[in-house]
This record gives C-alpha cells, sequence and structure tokens, in this order.
C-alpha cells in the first residue's frame, strides 16, 4: 500500500527566528518517496514556511485520513501562547504577542492523528524553543498522540543572538540520502550521534530528546493531557512490552467482521474502526465505538476521560459519514458534559469541541435543524465565547435564508450580520465554513 510523507518546516520571519527550518527542505526533497515513507510507492506532500495555521491544519487532516503509512518531518520552533501557555509551532506570522492566533497549536497534531491504526504513524520532529517554552517543557512531555511515534529532539535557546541550523532534520536526511531506510527507532539514534558529533562543543543545556519510552525530567514517558483534545483512555491496548488492557466483553454480540468470535472484544479498537472507515463501512465504525462507550460508562461512569474519549470519536466518525446533524449533537453533547464536569470554558477541550460543533452545524441544510441547533450552540457560545474576535459560522433567520452568526470580543454577544452565498469563513479551530 503507498504511503504518505509530510514535509513541514515553518519558522517566523524576521528577529524572532530561532531556527532556519527551510533551509532542510531541499535535503529531504532529494530523498527518494519510497526511501523517505518505507514503503514501495509514497505521496510526498511539501509546506515550507506556511502562513496560516488553516493551511497547515488541511494538509495534515488530509494526510492523516489517507490510508497506508504516514511519515511526518516537522522542522521548526515552539513558542506559548500568551492565554493557555500551550505549544504552538510558530508559522511565517508568528510574533510571541500573536502565537494564539498565528501559530499551529502543537496538540492539534495529536487531535488529527489519533483515529489513526498504532503503529501505522511515524513523527520526525527537529524543533528549537524560546526562553519560555524551555522552561514550560522542562517537566511536561511533547506528545503526538497514543497511536503515533514521536522522534526528535526540542534544542534550547541559543545562547547567544543567531539563527541555529536544523541539525537533527539535516542528519536525517542526510542518511536516507543514501538510499537504505532503517527502522525508525534506528534512524533516530544515528541522526543523534551525528548531531551530537556535530553540536558537541556546543555550550550550554543539552537537547531534549524525543522518542517513544524515553524519559523526561526523570518522568515516564506518557502522552502529555495538557497537549491533547483527547488521551487513549487507559481501558484501551497498550504498545509492548505491556500488555494490552481491554475493558470486559458485553454479552452481546460485537459488531464487525462475521468470523469474529461472538462477545469477543476487539484487541484493537482503533485500529478496526480506522479500517471501517477507510473501507466505507460509517456504520459499523459508530457501532463500534458506540460498544466501547458504553462499556466505559460501565466501568468508569458518566463523565469520565474514557467515556469522554469515545464520545469524541463517535462526533469525528459521523464526520466522516457525512452526518453533520449527528456530528454537531455529538460535539454539543461533549462539550456540555465536559462543562457539566466542572472543566473550565476556557479550556482547550471544551473549546475545541464547541468549534467543532459549530463547524458542524454550517454544513447542515435542513433549515429546521439549523434552528434547533443554532439556539443550541448560541446558548453554548455565551458559556463559551472563545477569544478570536469575530468568529463566523451560519445560522438561518425567521425566514429560513443562511446568514452569518458573529460573536464578537470575548462577552459573546450575538450579532445578526447577512452573508453573501458562497462566503468562506473560519472557526477559532481554523475549520472552514462557507455559507450555502
Amino acid at each position: 500500500m503507498p504511503g504518505t510523507v509530510l514535509l513541514l518546516a515553518a519558522s517566523p520571519v524576521g528577529k524572532g527566528c530561532l531556527v532556519d527550518a527551510a533551509s532542510v527542505l531541499p535535503v529531504l526533497a532529494a530523498v527518494a518517496p519510497s526511501v523517505l515513507s518505507g514503503t514501495d510507492t509514497a505521496n510526498v506532500v511539501e509546506l515550507a514556511d506556511p502562513l496560516e495555521p488553516q493551511a497547515v491544519l488541511t494538509r495534515l487532516r488530509a494526510a492523516a485520513t489517507a490510508p497506508g503509512p504516514l511519515t511526518v518531518f516537522v522542522t521548526g520552533q515552539l513558542q506559548l501562547d500568551r492565554r493557555q501557555r500551550l505549544p504552538h509551532l510558530a508559522l511565517a506570522r508568528t510574533t510571541p504577542a500573536t502565537v494564539r492566533y498565528t501559530a499551529f497549536p502543537w496538540h492539534w497534531v495529536a487531535d488529527e492523528l489519533r483515529l489513526r491504526p498504532p503503529g501505522s504513524t511515524t513523527v520526525f520532529a527537529d524543533l528549537h524553543a524560546d526562553a519560555d517554552t524551555w522552561e514550560f517543557l522542562a517537566g511536561r512531555p511533547l506528545a503526538a498522540g497514543p497511536s503515533t511515534a514521536l522522534y526528535g529532539r526540542v534544542a534550547p535557546p541559543p545562547s547567544r543572538r543567531g539563527v541555529a541550523r536544523p541539525a537533527y532534520m539535516r542528519a536525517v536526511a542526510t542518511l536516507l540520502r543514501s538510499g537504505h531506510r532503517p527502522s525508525p527507532a534506528e534512524l533516530h539514534e544515528q541522526a543523534l550521534t551525528r548531531v551530537s558529533g556535530e553540536e558537541g562543543a556546543r555550550p550550554g543545556t543539552a537537547d531534549l530528546v524525543l522518542a517513544p519510552g524515553r524519559a523526561w525530567a526523570g518522568q515516564p514517558w506518557p502522552p502529555a493531557p495538557e497537549f491533547t483534545t483527547v488521551t487513549a483512555p487507559p481501558g484501551t491496548p497498550a504498545p509492548p512490552p505491556h500488555p494490552p488492557a481491554v475493558p470486559p466483553a458485553p454479552s452481546v454480540t460485537p459488531p464487525g467482521p462475521a468470523g469474529r468470535r461472538a462477545g469477543s472484544p476487539s484487541s484493537d479498537p482503533h485500529g478496526e474502526i480506522a479500517v471501517a472507515v477507510r473501507e466505507g463501512r460509517h456504520d459499523e465504525a459508530l457501532a463500534l465505538a458506540a460498544r466501547w462507550e458504553r462499556e466505559a460508562l460501565r466501568a468508569h461512569g458518566p463523565g469520565s476521560e474514557q467515556v469522554l474519549h469515545w464520545m469524541e470519536v463517535r462526533a469525528d466518525l459521523a464526520m466522516f459519514a457525512g452526518d453533520a446533524e449527528r456530528s454537531c449533537r455529538g460535539w454539543l453533547a461533549l462539550a456540555g458534559t465536559r462543562l457539566d464536569a466542572g472543566q473550565a470554558p476556557g479550556a482547550p477541550e471544551v473549546e475545541s469541541a464547541v468549534d467543532r460543533a459549530h463547524h458542524q452545524w454550517g454544513r447542515i441544510g435542513d433549515p429546521e435543524l439549523v434552528r434547533e441547533l443554532g439556539a443550541e450552540l448560541a446558548r453554548l457560545r455565551q458559556r463559551v465565547p472563545g477569544t478570536r474576535v469575530r468568529t463566523p459560522g451560519a445560522t438561518v433567520d425567521r425566514s429560513g435564508a443562511k446568514c452569518g452568526l458573529w460573536l464578537l470580543g470575548t462577552d459573546a454577544s450575538l450579532v445578526m450580520r447577512s452573508s453573501p452565498p458562497g462566503a468562506a469563513f473560519q472557526t477559532s479551530a481554523g475549520v472552514p465554513v462557507t455559507n450555502q
């Protein structure tokens, strides 16, 4: 099966630039696609110094939904947004004051890759951090999702003024140009060896190494809840050497291929769901997710992270199936459940759920459903306005014609403004909405 490769290099223009990220792209582009991917054939997408987070999200989302192995090479610098103090990949227009609006949130990487089958996704990252981000990361692990293998390094801020070179990614590219594709772990170790030789004399703090199973600040290497919209529930399988822990099987016959024994649990629910989605068996995928949500509810109770995880999976699956109404209802229910559980309106998980409900609402074509769900969304937006000014979506007026719904400022005041058919907008999650 063909693989997919995403080459992403981004750094700010001007004095805020810490690393010349784009300089490594010609070296990576010189490597054969099959070697970059580790498959016989591969599709390669290159993204150099993107201006908008939406451009990155669109490319990443397309790559995440492609069948076959996915390999992502990311080069750039990390900065914290001032409001939520979460790491973002700085883009061309990013400044310290505009990180939240112009940079790409790192937790979106885990968010987009979370439904991919375990073992099919690898991310190589050569990242540089400014002083605030470096201090923040000292006790918190950077992650790319529970089923994604993340390799690379985070370099500390330079000791003196200057632009660093992406030495780790250049070493990866140089090794691959030989035409030999070692395993990701071997490639990572060989690249680190080269980097240590080149930068061994560099004064200052050592790099933070990214690799599955590595320790960070003396702690085990788990996915960081602060960086991900959802985390894999404890009841889902873990990679060796730990034995997988699976919730108890229900007494009914689980959905899936007829050859499976009745009542036997799936050893890889996320992988099985992903296969069903790729094959167009959306009803089966939704039934599987609903079954695991019921199991999580029985084992852990309402409002638990396990239940919230499967609620989010079901909302995503409805989106993949083209059922905007069901997906919108799912995201609205998830946002309400998180708020009822005591999560803050400004929490990333809550804002993400509301943004996604807003996006799916804009895709509903039935005026009655738009009115019904629009009223619920408007009430929710009063509690979770987000922080972006003029966040647009779509709603209907009393005559049933679509208009623009704008949320102005942080007080969530709702102002109805007409917008022409075909007008394209973007939610605060960077998701495009087009008036019909």
